[in-house]
């Protein structure tokens, strides 16, 4: 445990033993076995921590054989049961500043590509006027209620729901903000959503009453920021970054969709540095993102060696890492030390 106390979590910065991270240690003559508790099935530094976890205890003399076991705790922000009673662990709101960027073809491959990891996953369409996440998610329709309560429809490991189950396909939506509102909530409270590790928020493109909303609603873990790779699809995206801030949420990155030849790259990483927060990554404009989306096989499930699905599922385990840092701040940030006088 001593030596095991010298390798740092990367993205905590501190070690595995102070951070509890280190279970079920068992010695049995020169060897030993533990389990490395991570705070997201989704870790994108498993590799490292077990590099310098076998290095740390390479020094111990007469070590024998070193077994290392995974397994996953997410924390949990305990702000979201209060508020709406709900069994989320974090939120994440992907946004945009405008339309037409791909949002909610990241967020729907994005849902998947962190159930893949092994995460229990929920997917929320706010985009209320406009849903289509049904359509992505190869699913038409939604199990009947239960208990008065609505049952999310399921694929591909992520439970979602939409408007889009409760309207025709040809029926336009033409509601005021107290109407939006109250869909919005009702689309988190009065469905049965179990416990889940993420609920994954795709909002409409812009800066209007479903963002205020949700953030009324909803306290969120962090918001994503997707952009297009040129300039003028970036200044959009500065809009929905800056609104975020204002309304008190955290910004975990990031992500610049559709980057290559034909749109560009670099743009989505100069706003992040402008404004000083994470690029999470771009993702390769591709055919098969399109068709995926069309077909209802998003290209994480239906080409998952894809430049772009690889691109997806690393970009998934940036953001639940960065995730579990701003929870785990959260906690912090909330814990009162009581000092006890004798």
């Amino acid at each position: 445990m001593r030596a095991l106390s010298t390798v740092i979590e990367p993205e905590l910065h501190r070690d595995l033993v102070s951070l509890n991270m280190i279970r079920n240690l068992k010695i049995e003559g020169n060897d030993v076995a533990f389990t490395i508790m991570l705070t997201t099935p989704a870790c994108p530094l498993r590799g490292k921590m077990e590099g310098d976890s076998r290095a740390a205890l390479a020094r111990v003399p007469g070590i024998g054989q070193v077994t290392i076991n995974w397994d996953s705790s997410v924390p949990s922000d305990r702000r979201i049961s209060d508020q709406i009673g709900q069994n989320f662990r974090n939120t994440i709101a992907v946004s945009s500043g405008k339309g037409g960027v791909g949002k909610t073809t990241v967020a729907v491959n994005l849902a998947i590509a962190l159930a893949m990891e092994g995460a229990r996953v929920g997917l929320l369409d706010a985009d209320i006027l406009g849903p289509n996440v049904p359509m992505m998610m190869g699913r038409a329709e939604m199990p009947p209620p239960v208990n008065r309560k609505m049952v999310p429809a399921e694929n591909y490991g992520v439970k979602f729901i939409s408007m889009a189950f409760l309207v025709k396909p040809d029926q336009p939506l033409i509601w005021r903000g107290p109407m939006l509102h109250s869909a919005i909530r009702q689309l988190l409270t009065d469905v049965d959503w179990g416990e889940l590790d993420y609920l994954v928020v795709d909002l409409p493109p812009g800066t209007g009453d479903a963002q205020l909303t949700l953030a009324q609603v909803l306290p969120l873990s962090g918001a994503l920021v997707i952009t297009q790779p040129m300039q003028v699809a970036a200044s959009d995206a500065v809009r929905g970054l800056k609104t975020f801030e204002k309304l008190e949420v955290p910004i975990i990155g990031v992500i610049e969709n559709m980057s290559g030849e034909f749109f560009g790259t670099g743009a989505g990483e100069q706003l992040a540095q402008q404004y000083d927060t994470a690029y999470l990554g771009s993702i390769p404009l591709e055919a098969e993102v399109r068709k995926g989306g069309d077909s209802g096989r998003p290209i994480v499930v239906a080409h998952p060696d894809s430049d772009a699905a690889q691109a997806l599922r690393r970009i998934a385990r940036e953001v639940a890492a960065r995730v579990s840092v701003l929870t785990l701040q959260v906690q912090s940030d909330n814990f009162i030390p009581i000092t006890m006088i004798g």
